[in-house]
């Protein structure tokens, strides 16, 4: 490429030209978290587009679910995250969430001593309708549990109960943690379709070790290895490369 030729390119970028590509909605830049004398986030750098399901992908111990609560600002980091263009750096963690991103914790994080409808009421927003028939028509067990203790769910109802709270109010970014995991194959296919349902209409930054979940629903990828990313690129670019998939992921697609 000449010189002439990339400074256009550059050019066309910077003004939003008709080839540039589109502005990611959630930009993490340098992002480094120390906890306990360790650093476990090293510098990683990714973006998530606006729509679609961009999977953070790596083996465990790499620094995914970090890099998920450093966005959020619940882990001390320095660096940069930006959320349409707005830095979130000196944003409280309740204002990120006001801002419109959904939080689906690896954990579930139900009230077991609540009942479904409590557990969904406390999600509820002032002056927000909430989207009962949206989580309903997604999760029907939910509508027929809801005046059932969380705490006697089964794993996969509480996951269900955790993604619907994370849904209730409109959202413009999720963010959700190994949503499969412990789940049996058939909790794991209702979840996935679940999910696929609710990306139609809302981006999502998606942390799964199911690489047949991620082939189901994941347009992007990004991979980290030692806390920071070695790899990011269209989903189907990674899981159909056989050799790159093992090598990065220590696994076969």
């Amino acid at each position: 490429m000449t010189s002439d030729t990339a400074n256009a390119a550059v050019s066309e970028r910077n003004t939003g030209g008709a080839s540039a590509h589109p502005a990611p909605l959630l930009e993490v830049r340098d992002l480094h978290v120390r906890l306990g004398g360790s650093h476990i986030l090293q510098g990683a750098s990714f973006d998530v587009p606006a729509r679609g399901v961009t999977a953070l992908l790596g083996r465990n111990g790499v620094g995914k679910t970090t890099t998920l609560r450093a966005i959020l600002g619940i882990v001390p980091r320095t660096g940069t995250v930006s959320f349409d263009a707005q830095p979130l750096e000196s944003v409280p963690t309740f204002r990120i969430i006001l801002r419109g991103i959904g939080y689906v914790p690896e954990d579930r994080d139900v009230f077991a001593g609540l009942t479904v409808a409590e557990n969904l009421a406390l999600a509820e927003r002032h002056g927000v309708p909430p989207r009962y028939d949206l989580v309903f028509d997604l999760f029907p067990d939910l509508r027929t549990r809801r005046r059932q203790l969380a705490g006697t769910l089964s794993g996969g109802q509480q996951q269900m109960l955790s993604i619907a709270r994370a849904l209730l109010n409109p959202a413009r970014l999720l963010l959700i943690d190994e949503p499969t995991k412990g789940l049996s194959p058939r909790l794991v296919t209702e979840t996935v379709e679940a999910l696929a349902r609710a990306a139609a209409d809302v981006p999502v930054l998606l942390v799964e070790q199911n690489l047949a979940a991620v082939h189901r629903l994941a347009d992007h990828a990004v991979v980290m290895t030692g806390g920071r990313v070695v790899h990011a690129g269209p989903a189907a670019d990674l899981l159909g490369d056989a050799v790159l998939t093992r090598r990065l992921l220590g696994v076969s697609a």
